[in-house]
């Protein structure tokens, strides 16, 4: 009967993740007694709640040697905590119908919780002991472990991720941006169970605490749970992340591998989110190489000349470097030209800018594609605390398709002129791409 229940249960939680799409959302600022600050927005039709909690710093903060060990230590914070194993924990959680999800980047560290209003005290008492009372046994380590180096040793066998590493360390050098989140097989195989138990205390604090709640819970109920919750953590962060300087000169990089398609990774030094310009930047990318169809990449691409399936372009603002990048990926015969295609574009948009056509069915799709983001409790919530985590205000769901809207013709193509640096590119290709050459650094 507890099985039958907490498999219905688990199914009312992924119906309650996908509640209909909300023409507004009313977000309210929380504090609680004990001075931790939250966003919410109340929805109490039906009895469950998301919440998410990040930590800025995330994986960035590795000890130095250590790369991959707080990936390692979030990935084991499920199995076992207090006084029950990895066994015991997993069915306390699915007793409750409850749901966590322990996540991390190079900037943040996420936990992702969902539960019924039945449960959430119970819920949250089990969430704490797993934030603040993980055990670490050293056969849940290896059990995570092993799943990581799987995970490794398939990325070495990926064009994808080989461009992507190799840029990356081309890109940001002996920062933490330079290598993979979740290590290398020689410094994940050499992790002992004191480097999981010292990254845990690298992440947890309250100075770098965001976090946002979503569904039947009230502004007073929230306090109460988070203080319960996360009261008792530090309140300050042992560890500190420089920025990373970006090391790229514009050329060509070639790594030699056997696939019958190409891939490359391309860009340069990007925009900050918090600059007054990221709007009509977003706005440019999207017209740009943003992966539809009407694009322009996809369009001189692959529509024109059949060069690829898809190509696309995105910025990548992190808290310490930015960059704007893109991907293509192409047969090894065609991957010159579509390199020259690409570079071609690159120049015509920065030094030419977009039309007011153009601008304007970018304006339409945004602000018509913004709504359907909020889609459920759970995504709600990780938008408001990504809100957070950038410095947006408050009200900024509210007021951003407005924003979107005030961007004219002359400033977009005033940011077209700033962001896109046709001299610096740089290409990182894997394969064996006919013509194409890597160039002296």
């Amino acid at each position: 009967m507890k099985r039958l229940f907490a498999a219905v249960a688990l199914a009312l939680l992924a119906a309650f993740s996908a509640l209909p799409l909300r023409a507004a959302v009313d977000v309210q600022a929380v504090t609680s007694p004990g001075g931790i600050k939250a966003w919410l927005v109340e929805e109490h039709s039906i009895p469950f709640t998301a919440l998410e909690i990040r930590f800025r710093g995330g994986a960035a903060l590795d000890a130095p040697g250590k790369r991959g060990a707080i990936n390692l230590m979030m990935a084991t914070l499920e199995e076992g905590a207090g006084a029950l194993d990895a066994r015991a924990f997993a069915k306390a959680r699915d007793s409750l119908a409850a749901s966590f999800r322990f996540r991390v980047s190079n900037d943040a560290a996420s936990v992702s919780a969902r539960f019924l209003t039945e449960n959430r005290d119970q819920a949250i008492a089990l969430l704490k002991s797993a934030l603040m009372e993980p055990r670490f046994d050293q056969d849940a380590i290896e059990r995570v472990r092993a799943q990581v180096l799987a995970v490794l040793r398939s990325d070495a066998t990926d064009p994808s991720a080989v461009a992507r590493k190799t840029f990356d360390r081309l890109a940001w050098g002996k920062h933490p941006y330079g290598s993979a989140s979740d290590g290398t097989i020689e410094s994940v195989s050499s992790l002992t169970r004191d480097d999981i138990v010292d990254a845990y205390g690298r992440v947890f604090a309250r100075d770098q605490l965001y976090v946002a709640a979503v569904g039947d819970i009230s502004a007073e109920q929230l306090g109460a749970l988070l203080d319960k919750l996360l009261g008792d953590m530090p309140e300050k962060h042992k560890a500190q992340v420089g920025r990373a300087e970006y090391q790229l000169k514009p050329g060509v990089t070639v790594v030699d591998f056997d696939t019958p398609q190409a891939v490359a990774l391309f860009g340069h030094k990007g925009i900050r989110r918090d600059d007054p310009d990221y709007i009509p930047a977003y706005i440019l990318n999207e017209i740009f190489g943003s992966g539809g169809f009407e694009s322009r990449l996809m369009q001189e691409v692959r529509e024109k000349r059949g060069l690829t399936y898809g190509v696309s372009t995105f910025l990548l603002p992190m808290d310490h470097g930015e960059l704007i990048m893109g991907q293509v990926r192409s047969d090894n015969s065609k991957m010159a030209e579509a390199l020259d295609v690409i570079r071609a574009e690159w120049r015509k948009i920065a030094e030419n800018g977009v039309s007011a056509q153009e601008l304007e069915d970018a304006k339409t799709y945004l602000t018509g594609a913004y709504p359907l983001r909020f889609d459920g409790n759970a995504p709600i919530a990780r938008i408001l605390v990504g809100m957070q985590m950038i410095g947006l205000p408050i009200d900024y769901i509210r007021t951003r398709n407005d924003q979107v809207r005030a961007v004219t013709l002359a400033d977009i193509n005033r940011v077209a002129h700033r962001i896109f640096q046709p001299d610096k590119l740089r290409f990182v290709v894997v394969g064996h791409p006919d013509g194409v050459k890597s160039t002296d650094d």
